[in-house]
């Protein structure tokens, strides 16, 4: 073949290198065209049947482009079938290494799982046992308590018998010493009693001198004015309202915290110092957390656009204008003078308001002027004034600002319900936000628009509270609570104990029923566990509530778990998309640095 040729193409004669390129690219078409794996093989074959291969090796130092790209072509085109076969039997032996480690990782999950679940049950149930031995140490120490109080007054009235055993045998002393002296007498009568008879000094007793003693002294010290008075009494035990007053002693009432910038405002209900006892709000050290925060670049982010001068309240009453003698008011003076300053806030004519408040336009008088105007709705004795000042036909000129707004403002068409309307329309999605708290978190932008409040506290429990940073992995079963009707679950327990003592009534009239003595003999103890166990979950559930500042009674686990299901959800989305910013940040850095770069090397200096 001509492919062949002779010797002489070792010496690269020009004139034959373009008929090399032709037939390279022939043969390029030819093999590599065809569809047929097994046939391409098969024209490979009988290319290498007939040299090619050598001949390809001795052109690779060929200096021609052109040829140099075809031989390639060839090259990287040709199948080596027994490299294919190695790959193939390589591939299969790597899969079924796959298809055991899938295997094995599987078991492993599994057991994992398994090992999670028997750990998370042996949890629960010591943390089961460790509520019931704390309710058993609070019972222990009120009983201690109890015991102090009754050992510490038991000590006292001892003491005070002692004190009194005491004085009884000073008594005694001195009654013998007197009786030495000759001074009284002591004489025993049949009854037990002893007679102090006093001795004159001729020998003989009074007529009624005799004083009867018993056996006790007492008589005798209460008798005898010169002896010591009886002890006090115990004082009253304490007021069971006085532990009430250490608590709220106890409690510190945290400072106000004053920022720079006004700051957006979150309609949440603020706990009153008695409610914060107990919660996790008592626990929390506001001025130590507020030294580990920046907080000038927390106001820095977050400030509200509006940050306008502060009102100077002197100034705007010396604005309010003096009404010339000429004008008739018809208002109370200080309600005349409220509506004067709640009109000129919002900056309307009384056309213009009226005609808002028909059309219920909020975008014309904001929410917070209608709540205002509200407490200025027109009495019925200002009603029936302003009717008879029109009904006499007295100029409205003559009247006062506030007098003539008073005058067309009565004038609309159910005012109440339609101020009320407006209130409602315009607070609606911030009552929404109050009952999802959580969301105040996600609508809370910083003034750039570009984060909200949640991926700041993400960013800093990230970088100050790395120890939290994985609270949400120690939150279990908190999706599956949410779903849990605790109501329902009481009431089934309550169902069960009723079916019990059912069947318990039914075998004491028919004791002999060895059915019901079997089942009542192993499952009455289930059945008490149960209810123990829903016992520990209504308690464990309440105390988790307060805990949180809330109330057991209108907080069933439905309203409470869905709020730590979301605020986790979002958490964990907040986390997501601070690494994607920090990840687009680093990215357009290393690509300012990168055109910098480029700009110096292209810099002339």
């Amino acid at each position: 073949m001509l492919l062949l040729g002779e010797s002489t193409w070792s010496q690269f004669n020009p004139l034959e290198i373009p008929f090399q390129v032709a037939s390279m690219q022939f043969i390029n078409i030819v093999v590599h065209s065809v569809e047929d794996m097994n046939f391409r093989v098969h024209l490979q074959y009988e290319f290498t049947k007939l040299g090619l291969d050598e001949y390809l090796d001795k052109l690779k130092h060929t200096e021609s482009d052109k040829l140099q790209v075809q031989i390639q072509a060839y090259l990287d085109n040709v199948f080596d079938v027994g490299a294919l076969l190695e790959d193939a039997e390589t591939k299969n032996a790597a899969l079924e290494r796959v298809e055991e480690l899938e295997e094995s990782i599987s078991h492993l999950s599994e057991k994992l799982q398994d090992t999670e679940n028997e750990a998370m049950s042996k949890i629960v149930e010591l943390e089961k046992q460790l509520m019931q031995r704390n309710k058993e140490l609070d019972v222990v120490r009120e009983i201690y308590k109890d015991a102090n109080t009754q050992v510490h007054t038991l000590r006292k009235m001892v003491k005070e018998k002692e004190e009194a055993i005491q004085r009884q045998s000073t008594l005694e002393k001195k009654i013998h010493e007197l009786e030495k002296q000759g001074t009284i007498k002591i004489q025993k009568k049949g009854d037990g009693d002893i007679a102090i008879l006093p001795v004159v000094a001729s020998g003989t007793l009074p007529m009624g001198s005799e004083l009867a003693v018993g056996n006790y002294v007492g008589p005798v010290t209460g008798a005898t004015s010169s002896g010591p008075s009886l002890p006090p009494p115990p004082p009253l035990p304490p007021s069971s309202d006085m532990p009430e007053a250490g608590k709220m002693a106890s409690v510190k009432i945290k400072k106000p915290i004053k920022t720079k910038f006004r700051m957006p405002v979150f309609n949440w209900v603020a706990l009153k110092p008695n409610q914060i006892n107990g919660t996790v709000f008592n626990e929390i050290d506001d001025e130590r957390i507020l030294e580990d925060l920046n907080v000038d670049e927390f106001e820095e982010i977050f400030k509200t656009k509006a940050q306008g001068p502060a009102i100077d309240l002197s100034s705007s009453k010396q604005k309010i204008p003096q009404k010339g003698s000429s004008k008739v008011t018809l208002l109370e003076a200080n309600r005349a003078k409220n509506l004067a300053i709640t009109l000129r806030k919002a900056g309307k004519t009384a056309d213009e308001i009226c005609k808002a408040i028909h059309v219920f336009d909020l975008k014309t008088l904001p929410v917070d002027f209608v709540e205002c105007l509200m407490r200025f709705l027109p009495t019925e004795n200002e009603v029936k004034v302003l009717r008879l000042y029109e009904r006499e036909r007295k100029p409205l000129e003559n009247l006062s600002d506030e007098d003539r707004f008073m005058m067309q403002f009565s004038k609309i068409e159910r005012l109440m319900q339609k101020m009320t309307i407006m209130a409602f329309i315009g607070n609606f999605a911030e009552s929404i936000q109050m009952l999802t708290p959580v969301n105040n978190l996600l609508d809370t932008k910083s003034t750039d628009r570009k984060q909200t409040l949640l991926h700041y506290i993400s960013n800093v429990v990230k970088e100050k509270y790395q120890q939290v940073t994985l609270f949400y992995n120690e939150l279990h079963y908190v999706e599956k609570a949410a779903a849990v009707s605790l109501e329902n679950v009481l009431l089934d327990v309550r169902e069960l104990q009723r079916g019990m003592d059912l069947t318990k009534r039914e075998y004491t009239m028919h004791d002999h029923n060895t059915l019901l003595k079997e089942f009542i003999l192993h499952n009455e103890s289930k059945l008490k566990k149960l209810q123990d166990d829903a016992k520990i979950a209504q308690d464990a559930f309440d105390d988790v509530v307060k805990y949180f500042g809330e109330n057991p009674k209108t907080t069933p686990p439905s309203v409470f778990f869905p709020v730590f299901v979301r605020f986790v959800k979002a958490y964990k989305q907040a986390e997501e998309e601070n690494e994607l910013r920090k990840k687009q940040e680093q990215a357009l850095m290393e690509k300012l640095l990168e055109q910098e770069a480029l700009m110096e090397q292209q810099d002339p200096k």
